[in-house]
């Protein structure tokens, strides 16, 4: 029984492997074109940038890393690109797995280490989410390091959930209707920020580091949190993925596609000045011109 069980699981599992490597490589040709139409769509990379990958150890910078090294080999312009991490100084964090994953891919890195989380912690009241004081100080440390290290672009691994989610988000507790955009200029001018992911859906992102077995970095600071808004977020688009597929695509596409006159801002759209164009005759004026 043995000898024909063995050859058996050989031969299913080589198949199994033979059918993963397919979807790998499907899943890897979908994140490519999604990836490149984004940076066209919005001019993301240009001729000659110096593009910083911010790698935290997640599934999305690790995904966004691979898919930009894919791009930069066949790309129709040429741009350089090195990966930076901010080690926040969290308890627990392992700071030597970064630097062997990147020595063993022989790509250029940079690891700037920064006690931010000791600010974070004294600085956020209790019950309160870490995320706005963390975000702020990680931004301008890595606004910084971007002159230093002559960065053209700073690249991020927000994706297409992500900015579903920051719109709803900004809809239920702000009040605006704002999302995060593909690309951004800092406040000061000095830097364009990008998002290559931002049509992939997180889902995918998921799929593909688990084929490429990134080493994944768990973020202790904020996942740590319970009740946290987004999170809340999250799972109302989860569920709407369940009910009906296709919906948080849908909301996506409409982020590029404001009707202004059909909304309510009128710093978007002059109402005030909408006035009467054309006058139609009443339907007594009409009848007696004698006009059928």
């Amino acid at each position: 029984m043995q000898g024909v069980a063995i050859p058996y699981l050989r031969s299913h599992t080589g198949a199994a492997m033979a059918k993963a490597n397919v979807e790998h490589n499907k899943l890897s040709k979908k994140l490519r074109r999604l990836v490149g139409r984004a940076v066209v769509d919005h001019s993301m990379i240009e001729e000659g940038d110096r593009v910083m990958v911010c790698l935290s150890g997640g599934k999305d910078s690790y995904t966004l890393l691979d898919v930009l090294r894919s791009l930069q080999r066949n790309a129709p312009v040429r741009f350089t690109l090195f990966a930076l991490n901010l080690d926040q100084k969290q308890p627990g964090f392992p700071s030597n797995v970064l630097p062997g994953y990147l020595d063993e891919l022989d790509v250029e890195y940079h690891i700037v280490e920064e006690d931010t989380f000791s600010i974070v912690k004294d600085l956020t009241p209790d019950g309160k989410t870490y995320c706005p004081i963390c975000s702020r100080l990680r931004r301008g440390i890595l606004y910084n390091r971007a002159n230093v290290l002559g960065a053209t672009k700073i690249a991020l691994g927000h994706h297409l959930d992500d900015a579903v989610e920051t719109l709803f988000l900004n809809m239920f507790f702000g009040g605006k209707m704002k999302s995060m955009p593909p690309k951004l200029l800092s406040d000061d001018g000095a830097h364009v920020v990008i998002r290559p992911l931002y049509y992939v859906r997180e889902r995918d992102i998921a799929r593909f580091s688990g084929f490429q077995q990134h080493p994944i970095i768990p973020c202790n600071l904020c996942g740590s949190q319970e009740n946290m808004q987004r999170q809340i977020i999250k799972e109302m688009c989860g569920r709407w993925d369940e009910i009906q597929p296709g919906r948080v695509e849908n909301i996506a596409r409409a982020m590029q596609n404001l009707v202004p006159s059909h909304l309510a801002d009128p710093n978007l759209f002059d109402f005030a000045d909408l006035k009467q164009q054309l006058r139609l005759l009443p339907l007594a004026e009409w009848t007696a011109s004698g006009t059928r």
